[in-house]
């Protein structure tokens, strides 16, 4: 099966679910990484097109860690929002890399960024079936409708700060090394958030947070889900059915 993590920024499929893409990656599946804008806002000494430069080339080092393509749709940081130029490039991703399952951001994040993203990719999971739907890319549209799952949001809470309920966690305790290596692919993002916040402490917020999720499920580390179950969307679990959870 593809798999696409359809994102905002580079490095939040790292944060948020590498552990889950790395366990289907080993079980044999096609990963895809994507992302709405390149990290344009992301430092603090460097303009828009030299940290983009340098964000696109990390999340591509990034997705070669587990042999994944990297997509972007270079828009810029704080300004994706629903408008129907931006749900034709969340489209057109789709349909560059006709996944089976999109996991995206939660609805309700701590950014308009992250929920822009998740309303986009939950359009295109519709739009890039449509043969008549309008498109920039010389790809055909997707089969069917993919599954769709939401990531946990940051911390694991929503924009009023209350913890979520995850619909289910996926156990990442034997490929956490590895989302810590996707991760540490984006060191311009750590040295932004050190000057930007005075943090240092990039890996190991993620590893807390990976923990947190793991600790609602019983395991070591984990990333918590939801799955998008409304009309027309399967129902089954797939992702758990892959790695053998269910």
């Amino acid at each position: 099966m593809k798999i696409l993590a359809f994102m905002a920024h580079p490095d939040d499929a790292e944060l948020l679910c590498a552990g889950t893409l790395v366990r289907l990656r080993k079980a044999g599946h096609d990963i895809a990484i994507a992302t709405m804008t390149s990290g344009s806002c992301g430092s603090a000494t460097l303009g828009p097109k030299e940290i983009s430069d340098i964000r696109r080339v990390e999340a591509a080092n990034s997705a070669a860690v587990i042999d994944a393509d990297y997509h972007c749709a270079e828009i810029p940081d704080l300004e994706i929002v629903f408008d129907n130029p931006n749900r034709r490039k969340a489209s057109d991703i789709l349909r560059l890399t006709q996944p089976d399952i999109v996991i995206t951001h939660y609805p309700q994040d701590y950014m308009y960024d992250h929920d822009m993203t998740s309303m986009l990719a939950r359009d295109a999971t519709f739009g890039g079936t449509l043969r008549n739907y309008p498109s920039d890319v010389d790809a055909p549209p997707v089969g069917q409708i993919p599954y769709l799952y939401y990531a946990s949001p940051v911390d694991g809470v929503n924009a009023f700060g209350e913890l979520i309920e995850y619909q289910f966690v996926v156990d990442v305790t034997s490929t956490i090394e590895t989302k810590v290596e996707m991760l540490a692919c984006h060191a311009s993002q750590r040295e932004w958030l050190r000057a930007q916040h005075g943090l240092d402490e990039y890996i190991e917020y993620m590893r807390r947070e990976t923990g947190r999720m793991g600790a609602t499920g019983g395991f070591d580390y984990g990333e918590g889900y939801c799955q998008h179950l409304g009309h027309p969307y399967r129902h089954d679990n797939i992702i758990l059915e892959l790695l053998g959870d269910a």
